[in-house]
């Protein structure tokens, strides 16, 4: 799915994937993710490099953005939308 969106790093997504994710979950619900599935590869994350949380301004879509470092030695970005319930992989 191709997207026009700008995070608030100023990175324009081009891709953004649905992915299954094992996340902790505290008294908020889905607080941080510890492991994803990508394409059918399991990742566990190592290290959360950094996170942010973005609001669209005409949707008001809200989404708390991760970049991780996952076990695979690679550094991924992927969301949580809040409207949709549903975690994004998104490059």
């Amino acid at each position: 799915m191709l997207a026009s969106a700008v995070s608030g790093e100023c990175k324009v997504i081009l891709y953004m994937e649905r992915i299954d994710v094992i996340a902790y979950a505290g008294r908020k619900g889905d607080e941080r993710p510890e492991t994803f599935i990508l394409r059918g590869l399991r990742i566990d994350i190592v290290e959360i490099v950094n996170q942010w949380i973005e609001e669209g301004f005409k949707d008001r879509v809200r989404k708390r953005c991760f970049r991780v470092k996952g076990n695979d030695g690679n550094v991924h970005t992927i969301y949580y939308n809040e409207t949709d319930l549903e975690w994004y992989y998104s490059s």
